[in-house]
């Protein structure tokens, strides 16, 4: 498995003003109100991940680099990142140009038991790790500190299953090939489904059985490539194995749920995987499930969730549980501590002490 991201200091990002030295685990459940920064805090996902392909940052920013620093270029020069990944680290400036993008600069990467730091430099647009990565060895290990960062955070997935329109990728015909990963937005659901079928049966099984128990009349899933090689999410229902279903015979809630079930049943999941609300439009039956899926997943490989239902932190424990506030305009993450509310956890769940309050994650008014 991949090393996940154990420790990680964002400054100027968005409403993130300063998060030092900020500790993630396996699980990391995020809960706040609108606008607290639980999205801007997957946004740096985002951006690290665009960072790490050639031009990918210039992409991603697209000449609005102001608009990522706290407060705007009057109140933040340059957006500072410190990353942890086990023995190896990362850390980089971001500062913006004339012209609306960023150069990197500050680069480093760290080899931490031999207390090794490689400075990689400043000006560049696209990150000198993507060289680096390629560079002989540290003494012991098969590949540099560059290349173990880079394949993490090249490994991060952030699905993003909301759009279940008529005309969503999910629900269409889809080339039968791309099926080595499942995609941000599960367009190649069928593809990737068929593959886990055929080369992961053990995998597939756990996935129809998660579905079942979400979708009663669910059978199975009718995977079968048409004369072009593309293949969409046909599927049976029980007592009707003769008539194969079409994907928009399933409810979005539904439709949601197996895109979700696939991702955290994976066989073998990313270094970290990214989901933000995941229980849109889910029953609450199928929220008990998606945080058994989301525990399990976690066993396996890092996960972050960004939440704001107080059903789904029901199921956690206290202590996978951040809160993200909005304070003086700007966004704080505390993970609690169940010390802190053991004698209120006798009586109430993690989910009623938030919609009472009693754990501070609901709107601000500044």
């Amino acid at each position: 498995m991949k090393p996940a991201l154990d420790k990680v200091t964002i400054k100027g990002f968005k409403s993130i003003r300063s998060l030092e030295d900020f500790e993630l685990k396996n699980l990391n459940v995020l809960i706040g109100g609108n606008g607290a920064g639980k999205s801007n805090f997957i946004e740096f996902f985002r951006m690290l991940l665009a960072m790490i392909k050639q031009d990918g940052l210039k992409q991603f920013i697209g000449g609005k680099a102001d608009t990522y620093l706290y407060g705007g270029p009057k109140t933040t020069a340059a957006i500072e990142i410190k990353m942890r990944f086990g023995d190896n680290g990362y850390d980089f400036e971001l500062a913006p140009t004339e012209d609306g993008f960023f150069l990197i600069n500050n680069e480093q990467r760290h080899y931490f038991p031999n207390q090794a730091t490689r400075n990689l430099g400043s000006g560049h647009f696209n990150p000198a790790l993507l060289i680096d990565k390629d560079n002989s060895a540290h003494h012991g290990s098969q590949h540099g500190a560059s290349w173990y960062t880079y394949e993490a955070i090249r490994s991060w997935m952030i699905y993003h299953f909301h759009d279940t329109g008529i005309n969503s990728g999910m629900r269409r015909y889809h080339d039968q090939g791309h099926n080595e990963h499942l995609f941000m937005d599960a367009a190649n659901i069928a593809p990737y489904l068929l593959t886990l079928k055929t080369v992961h049966p053990s995998s597939y099984a756990e996935i129809l059985d998660a579905v079942r128990l979400v979708i009663p009349f669910f059978d199975d899933f009718f995977l079968k490539p048409n004369a072009e090689e593309n293949i969409r999410l046909d599927w049976r229902q029980k007592g009707l194995q003769d008539y194969p279903m079409r994907p928009s015979h399933l409810s979005d809630g539904s439709i949601r749920f197996i895109c979700l079930a696939t991702a955290l049943l994976q066989p073998k999941p990313p270094s970290t995987i990214i989901i933000d609300e995941p229980e849109l439009g889910l029953h609450p039956q199928a929220i008990a499930i998606l945080a058994e899926l989301l525990q399990d997943a976690a066993k396996r490989t890092q996960v972050v969730v960004a939440t704001q239902s107080a059903a789904l932190i029901n199921h956690f424990a206290i202590e996978d549980i951040i809160i993200v506030n909005r304070m003086d305009g700007q966004s704080t993450f505390e993970r609690l501590k169940e010390e802190d509310f053991k004698v209120w956890l006798e009586d109430y769940s993690v989910g009623e002490l938030w919609a009472k309050n009693v754990i501070a994650g609901g709107p601000t008014h500044e």
